[in-house]
């Protein structure tokens, strides 16, 4: 039966075979040395490669004429032609139908043939033929489970064949004991009915044979010991492979294994696995599922690189300088770091890679700073994102004994860096999950301590691997969820936020000439960025510790004016705080005078906080209503923030007089303070004394001062203790607006150190030790209380607006946090 996807010409240049017959379906290999086949081989032209294969009478005739084959053959395909050391060509023919020479119609060089096609006589589909496939079927299957020469795989794939006539070839080509004159009556008979008697009459006698075989071999295993049953074994393996044609392939593929594993450069733990493994492979069979875990095993064990460094060359300080300074602007304190283990290392070049550990908001550049390290140093880099990582055999690996199992991330890492040495960064480490499957983060504790990592061991590999000359940089936006034991395995360095005049730089200098280019702009020509355009982008807009959103809004308008360009409309675009209105549209951050509109009241304070996105101003609304007793804490705040409130309520009624408030307030009014926006979780203790002053503001009808923020926890004697994150929270006031800031006396040492002066331009720090001296620099002086009745309470202010989004159920990190 022709294959339908191929057509075959009546003419075909004939192929002679000794002792060979192909069937349709059936693809085989073919050695051809004759000089008129190797000529017939070398005028085949085009991607159609049709020849027809007919068997000779008489195997011993050099030359063969028409009279000397068989009238019946097989139009073949040829898939591919190899041509051997030796002159012969070996290539592998696919048959696609029976032919019938009705005439040979050339001699020279080579045979050429009329043929036609002979097609199946298949007759009527009854029980009788139905009975015959499926006792076929049954009686195949029975054969290649008791013979040796067959793979077990074939069982399954007689039952795939649901057409008699493939069946019949099927069968016929596969079955080892046919004989080549049964073969060619075989497939020169066009009855359908009458091959599968033929073949069920073969493969009965062929079964009975193999049934005597079997037992004869029991009766003989039973007679020879352990060494001789090795050995007929082993025989008994090599003929099975010679037969199947496997045995040259899988002794070349394991001497290739074993030239690896020398050549690797492995420890002697892992090259003693290797060898027993290697072992255990080659007594294998290669159809078998077994043989190819072992195989892909030692495919990891020879690829990794257990000796193989980057080779960089001698280290150079001035030039690494030079590249951490092209890629990234300031950040001083991580490049300083980055070149003092470079001094140290070309000083002691045996010193371990240290474990650094980037802590700051998205997008001041913690990955790409590490892409530039690498650089700098002349070594490879490789990424992995730790963000949702629940299972401890992402870093481990799994055991062989799963299905599918691979080496952990680590591992394969270091695989595809092809150096035992390379720069290796865990991105996000504060993402990373726990569930019943492990905990990945202390299956890093292990990778990131120097002490042990020199012998880490995956457990896929189950050897030690020498990761101690990897430098490993983790990134992190903060440093609450990850665990003490790993937090204190890494040198952790902080990378702030970047101010106005930072961002403008780095908008400049990285950010506007790579838009550009990646939007196919030159810059000064078709696009220029004013510096109040960029200033309208980062109030307006992008008000963020990073610089990643502001990037975004570069690249908008800069596919603005591509698609201008694109219309016709070459003009230069200046880019202007007008045309970043018109393009970006309604401004997303509140403005200076919002903020000043927000505290036209009594009651309202400004506080600082600190997020994982960086430093930002919030809000603290107190309000006061006929009552008796009762305070109101909403917001979604946590229970140190409530704490807080409570204590700042306590100091207010304990300094009503002082404060020239009444001191009977709280008797007949009820409190209310809020912080929006309320679907944002919010804790943490610094927010201490903005609720002072709000309640103070509140209770004396004095309005706090526009534009002054603060922070700095409280204690009920009216002390203000010091917080955290004060470079953060400063930042976050200037990007705001804010002009003063209050901040905690003991604060001031870190401002010193973290904050340069070009950051505080605009800005008015003021250090206060108590609250006394915060209420006057936010609301000023104060009179004792004459015990008048305090005013009433405004109006309520209609609710503020806010685009925050409700915190997803479950959230863990809070958004906000008074340190």
């Amino acid at each position: 039966m022709a294959d339908k996807s191929t057509r075959i010409p009546p003419e075909l240049p004939i192929l002679p075979v000794r002792e060979t017959v192909l069937f349709p379906g059936a693809v085989m290999p073919l050695t051809v040395g004759r000089e008129s086949s190797l000529a017939l081989l070398e005028s085949l032209h085009g991607d159609e490669k049709l020849i027809g294969v007919v068997a000779q009478l008489d195997p011993r005739i050099e030359e063969p004429s028409g009279s000397d084959l068989h009238a019946v053959g097989t139009a073949a395909k040829i898939h591919k032609m190899v041509r051997m050391p030796n002159n012969t060509v070996v290539v592998f023919l696919e048959g696609l139908s029976r032919i019938r020479i009705a005439e040979i119609v050339s001699f020279r060089p080579f045979l050429r043939g009329r043929v036609n096609i002979e097609a199946d006589v298949v007759g009527p589909v009854d029980p009788e033929l139905t009975a015959l496939v499926r006792q076929a079927q049954e009686l195949f299957r029975d054969v290649v489970a008791r013979s040796p020469q067959l793979s077990d795989d074939l069982q399954n794939q007689v039952m795939g064949h649901e057409d008699p006539g493939r069946l019949s070839d099927f069968i016929a080509h596969t079955l080892p004991s046919l004989s080549t004159l049964l073969r060619q009556e075989l497939l020169e008979t066009a009855s359908v009915r009458k091959r599968l008697e033929s073949l069920v009459r073969e493969l009965s006698k062929e079964l009975e044979v193999l049934e005597l075989r079997s037992k004869i071999q029991e009766q003989v295993q039973e007679q020879v010991n352990q060494n001789q049953r090795e050995y007929l074994l082993r025989e008994q393996m090599k003929a099975i492979q010679k037969e199947l044609g496997e045995s040259d392939d899988v002794q070349n593929e394991i001497e290739e294994l074993r030239k690896k594993i020398e050549a690797s450069g492995m420890s002697p733990e892992a090259r003693k696995e290797c060898d027993r493994e290697l072992k255990r492979l080659s007594k294998m069979q290669s159809a078998s599922a077994e043989y190819m875990v072992s195989r892909t095993y030692l495919d990891w064990m020879t690829t990794l690189p257990w000796q193989k460094s980057s080779g960089a060359e001698e280290i150079d300080i001035p030039k690494s300088q030079t590249i951490l300074d092209e890629d990234h602007y300031d950040l001083k304190k991580v490049k300083e770091r980055i070149l003092e283990y470079l001094a140290v290392k070309k000083l002691q070049p045996a010193m371990k890679g240290p474990i650094l550990c980037f802590v700051g908001p998205p997008g001041v550049g913690k990955t790409s700073l590490g892409k530039s390290i690498a650089r700098a140093m002349g070594r490879k880099f490789v990424r992995i994102s730790l963000g949702g990582m629940h299972d401890e055999a992402e870093i481990r690996g799994h055991r062989r004994t799963y299905i599918g199992a691979l080496p952990g991330q680590i591992i394969q890492g270091i695989r595809r860096a092809e150096t035992n040495d390379p720069v290796f960064m865990l991105d996000e480490v504060d993402k990373l999950g726990r569930d019943f499957r492990g905990d990945p983060s202390a299956a890093l504790m292990e990778v990131l301590d120097p002490e042990q990592n020199a012998t880490f061991r995956d457990h896929y590999l189950d050897v030690p691997f020498d990761l101690s000359k990897v430098i490993f940089i983790a990134t992190t936006n903060w440093m609450d969820p990850i665990p003490e034991p790993l937090r204190d395995r890494m040198e952790i360095i902080e990378l702030p936020g970047y101010t106005e005049e930072e961002k403008i730089h780095i908008a400049r200098k990285y950010l506007i000439p790579k838009q550009a280019k990646e939007h196919g702009l030159k810059e000064g020509e078709n696009i220029e960025f004013a510096e109040e355009g960029l200033r309208e982008i980062i109030h307006s807009y992008t008000r963020e510790a990073g610089v990643r959103n502001l990037e975004r809004e570069i690249a908008t308008l800069s596919r603005r004016q591509a698609r201008r360009i694109a219309e016709g409309n070459t003009e230069k675009l200046e880019v202007n705080a007008e045309v970043v209105r018109q393009a970006l549209g309604v401004p997303k951050f509140r403005t200076e005078k919002e903020v000043e509109e927000r505290v036209n009241r009594p009651g309202v304070s400004v506080g600082l906080v600190w997020t994982p996105a960086g430093g930002d101003i919030v809000f603290i609304e107190a309000s006061r209503m006929p009552g008796g007793k009762q305070f109101t804490m909403t917001g979604s705040l946590g229970d140190v923030m409530k704490e807080s409130m409570n204590a700042a309520l306590t100091w207010v009624r304990a300094n009503a007089d002082h404060l020239g408030i009444d001191p009977e307030f709280f008797k007949n009014s009820d409190v209310h303070i809020h912080v929006p926006a309320g679907a944002v979780p919010k804790d943490g203790p610094s927010a201490g004394a903005a609720m002072v002053t709000a309640l103070v503001s509140l209770l004396s009808g004095r309005q706090v001062q526009p534009r002054v923020a603060m922070t700095g926890e409280t204690s009920l004697s009216g002390v203000i203790l010091p917080v955290g994150g004060i470079k953060e929270k400063v930042l976050g006031a200037k990007r705001a607006g804010i002009k003063r800031v209050l901040l905690p006396a003991d604060n001031e040492p870190n401002v010193k150190e973290d904050l340069q002066p070009e950051m505080l331009e605009g800005l008015e720090l003021r250090y206060v030790r108590t609250l006394d001296e915060a209420l006057e620099a936010a609301i000023g002086k104060f009179e004792p209380s004459v015990r008048e009745p305090a005013p009433p309470s405004p109006p309520p202010v209609p609710p503020v607006l806010t685009d925050e989004k409700p915190a997803p159920k479950g959230t863990t990190p809070p958004s906000s946090t008074f340190h």
